[in-house]
């Protein structure tokens, strides 16, 4: 039987798989339902978060303790470009020094809920949160 102890343990790897599957689920439903198509950095933070639903549902399943050691380089690139992203999307950094150069726009509005909640802002903030959950993650021996 698990104590509570274990359970602890358990639930920061549990959060950041749902948030990874939401995340996924989310970024197919705007670009397959709602034909938003995704820019260049936005095809980069895809290709850092599918696999994470992957990598972190093994990691659970297989109880590794080394999970995080596997998830969280996949999951700080991808909030790296994520930041990249909002830079530029903001207009911290100018437009000229842009991947976007084919296709839509990395700085096109899409999306903008409640004036201020963005595609880019949605993406670091899912890429953050499952950062914080694998760090607060400690595999039980």
């Amino acid at each position: 039987m698990e104590n509570s102890e274990t359970k602890q343990f358990k639930i920061p790897a549990y959060a950041a798989w749902i948030i990874a599957l939401v995340a996924t689920v989310g970024s197919l439903f705007f670009s397959e339902v709602m034909q938003l198509p995704p820019c260049v950095l936005c095809w980069y933070q895809r290709i850092a978060m599918y696999p994470l639903v992957l990598i972190i549902a093994a990691g659970i399943v297989l109880r590794d303790p080394k999970m995080k050691y596997y998830a969280l380089p996949v999951s700080l690139t991808g909030m790296a470009i994520a930041i990249y992203h909002n830079l530029l999307y903001y207009g911290f950094i100018p437009d000229s020094i842009t991947p976007c150069t084919q296709g839509i726009s990395c700085t096109s509005v899409q999306i903008e809920w409640l004036g201020f909640i963005t595609i880019p802002l949605m993406s670091l903030t899912a890429f953050i949160c499952i950062n914080l959950c694998l760090l607060f993650y400690k595999p039980t021996k």
